[in-house]
């Protein structure tokens, strides 16, 4: 055992933020306890918050009070990666990257040697990562596992879920499995790793959902000024979906935007939506508008760019077109490009208006210049969606010294499609999750931790995080006219 040692003579290297002086407190007692309750933590704080950071900070306390030797970094990227080697060499922490080609040389690390793994990495090679591991646990070690929801566990077929079944095997005998999400959801609604789950009783029945050990909302992080708020401009308009050569039925075979309730005809609605050539426009005043607001933050923030989520290769083709035909600089990415890590970085750097991507930027992407947010997908996931438009919420060192608190807002815009809608009222708040096969729990504490805010009215969500835009009836509406109003709370 690793001799416990209470001295903290030695400050830590970076002044941590209130939350993070939580969390090394929380690991803390939690490494006193024993079982599977005091083993897994679990973190739920928005993209800003310092995810990253406050992990490594928490890991240097803990060898700096020798409760902890090695450590374990799980990810799902090589873009995270690449985040984690950048911020544990700012602590001097000592973390490397496994390959099965340095293995023999990392068996035989250092006391308070950190590994960095990707979750497909530690799956293909989960039986050598095994016994190095095993080997490891002769003193306490802490695994950590970032981006944790993407760890998916299915009762009914625990192999099935190949990166999730890995982590639990490699991570058996860590004194500590620490989870970091800022989406800690699944649209499957299964649990995931290194999460707590809760009974709550409904009436006779039982339904289970997961509870963050410490959660850090993003309305939190805006009132401290630690990133920006969001401004939504939804696009509503008529969607026809009568053929050119059928006869006009306009009752049966239109539809409105935000006011349509059927499930199929939702989602059919958005499809035509997003399509730049469609009739209703929707997908090109979403452009135009974006353009402008572009411009906009550009009077104040001249660095500012632009990300565009499109629906697949061919739709993100058309949209950079129509972008570079109107004068702009566009970066398309996507997972099949092998140039697509390079275009990233040169946008982080200040090249380029816009980004054009389909799955590359949602989640893990830092570029404190993006300030503007144009949605054309037809994902309408809760994750999906908080996780493309929070790319636009993060601070870099200058501007924080040129703003004040609250943050200048970035901007949001997409079609007026009442899921997404629905997503923006609480996009700023912890809701709770339950898990499949349960029955929802009524939510009865709306300002709770363990409420929700569904059924406020867009004009009501505002708390300090950026006004909505109440959309108007099933008229065509103007972006901003008498249509489309901009609403605050009383």
């Amino acid at each position: 055992m690793v001799p416990v040692s209470f001295d903290l003579s030695r400050p830590l290297p970076l002044q941590p933020r209130q939350w993070q002086s939580q969390l090394i407190q929380l690991l803390r007692a939690r490494l006193g306890q024993g079982g599977p309750q005091g083993q897994d933590v679990l973190i739920h704080a928005g993209p800003g918050a310092g995810k990253t950071l406050g992990a490594l900070l928490a890991i240097w306390r803990l060898q700096q009070d020798r409760r902890i030797g090695r450590f374990v970094v799980f990810c799902h990227r090589n873009a995270i990666a690449a985040q984690w080697l950048k911020a544990a060499a700012r602590l001097e922490l000592n973390l490397v990257e496994w390959s099965l080609d340095a293995a023999d040389a990392l068996d035989g690390a250092a006391a308070d040697q950190g590994l960095l793994l990707s979750y497909q990495t530690a799956a293909l090679h989960q039986t050598r990562l095994q016994g190095l591991l095993q080997r490891w646990a002769t003193t306490p070690w802490m695994a950590i596992a970032d981006e944790v929801h993407h760890l998916g566990v299915d009762p009914d077929e625990p192999e099935a879920a190949a990166w999730g079944h890995a982590f639990s095997t490699l991570s058996g005998s860590a004194a500590l499995r620490l989870g970091l999400t800022g989406t800690p959801f699944r649209a499957d609604q299964l649990a995931f790793c290194a999460a707590r789950r809760q009974p709550r009783r409904d009436g006779d029945q039982i339904t289970w959902q997961i509870v963050p050990d410490l959660c850090v909302e993003p309305r939190q992080l805006i009132d401290a000024g630690d990133v920006r708020p969001l401004e939504f401009r939804f696009q509503d308009g008529w969607v026809d979906h009568a053929r050119p050569d059928a006869p006009a039925e306009p009752e049966a075979e239109r539809s409105c935007l935000s006011a349509e309730t059927r499930e199929s005809w939702r989602a059919r609605n958005l499809r035509r939506a997003i399509r730049l050539g469609d009739t209703s426009s929707i997908a090109l005043r979403v452009l135009l508008q974006a353009r402008k607001g572009l411009a906009r933050v550009r009077e104040q923030h001249a660095e500012a760019g632009g990300l565009v989520f499109a629906r697949d290769i061919a739709h993100a083709r058309q949209i950079a077109q129509l972008l570079q035909d109107e004068g702009d600089q566009v970066l398309l990415v996507h997972s099949l490009d092998p140039e697509a890590g390079e275009r990233l970085r040169r946008f982080h750097q200040g090249q380029g208006d816009w980004l054009v991507s389909i799955d590359m930027c949602s989640e893990g992407f830092d570029a404190p210049r993006l300030r503007v947010v144009a949605y054309l997908s037809t994902v309408v996931t809760r994750s999906r969606f908080v996780q493309a438009i929070t790319r636009a919420v993060r601070l870099e060192g200058e501007r924080c010294a040129q703003e004040a608190i609250p943050r200048d807002a970035s901007l949001v815009f997409a079609p007026a499609d009442p899921l997404l809608l629905s997503h923006a009222r609480s996009w700023s708040i912890s809701e709770p999750y339950l898990l499949r096969g349960t029955t929802p729990a009524p939510l009865t504490d709306p300002l709770g931790g363990s409420g929700g805010r569904g059924s406020l009215p867009l004009a009501a969500v505002d708390q300090g995080t950026g006004a909505v835009i109440a959309l108007g009836g099933p008229q065509l509406p103007g972006f901003v006219g008498s249509n489309t109003q901009h609403r605050r709370p009383a």
